[in-house]
């Protein structure tokens, strides 16, 4: 989102911290079920489906600096099993905590004496816009942390064949007679000699017919 841009307060993923008003140590807790953005997860390997339920658990806290924010996410997420490359569906739930700070007040909590130059100014830092603040980016990161890297859809999958592509678990007692690769070349040299030895005896008993017609 556009540093500049307004936020919506219709957008589900926008709050609104005004019955918090400015005093350290109003608290407010808030429940609120949205449908997922997309692109939330790791592409091409597991997320939560855009328009999937999602539940949010909220406590907004009313500090000095700003609104200390501490929740959790709640939704189902889907991938692919990175050993037999079968669909999953894993359960998620992603913790995190912000803070989002008032755009007059400096780290104390106090006013600024003067506006802040832009280059000093921390990028980390979430601003409160008139209010309300924006928990996409801070959702976003929570869950890709909270997502495998590699999932798996049981943890002793076996995966598949590495020879002819079969899901092992389907099939617990697959496996090809391995060969010797010290005895491979011997057993086709002994190929070899025996469709030449299978060549001679055929011409010589093509031989002993031509005789015996004679």
């Amino acid at each position: 989102m556009a540093l500049n841009a307004r936020l919506d307060h219709r957008n589900p993923l926008v709050f609104d911290t005004h019955e918090l008003g400015r005093r350290p140590g109003a608290l407010q807790r808030l429940t609120r079920t949205i449908d997922a953005p997309r692109d939330l997860g790791i592409q091409g390997v597991i997320g939560v489906p855009e328009g999937a339920p999602m539940e949010l658990e909220l406590r907004l806290e009313s500090v000095m600096e700003g609104v200390l924010v501490t929740g959790t996410a709640r939704a189902s997420a889907e991938g692919e099993c990175v050993r037999c490359l079968e669909p999953l569906e894993q359960v998620l739930e992603a913790d995190f905590q912000e803070m989002f700070s008032y755009p007059d007040a400096d780290d104390r909590g106090r006013p600024k004496a003067e506006p802040a130059d832009d280059a000093e100014e921390d990028e980390d830092t979430l601003p409160l816009e008139d209010g309300l603040f924006d928990l996409e980016p801070v959702l976003r990161d929570a869950v890709v942390l909270a997502l495998p890297m590699q999932p798996v859809c049981q943890d002793d999958c076996p995966g598949l064949c590495s020879e002819c592509g079969v899901r092992l678990a389907d099939d617990p007692d697959h496996h090809h007679d391995a060969v010797d690769i010290r005895w491979a070349a011997l057993q086709g040299l002994a190929g070899s000699l025996e469709d030449g030895e299978k060549d001679e005896m055929s011409g010589a008993e093509a031989g002993v017919d031509e005789k015996q017609e004679k």
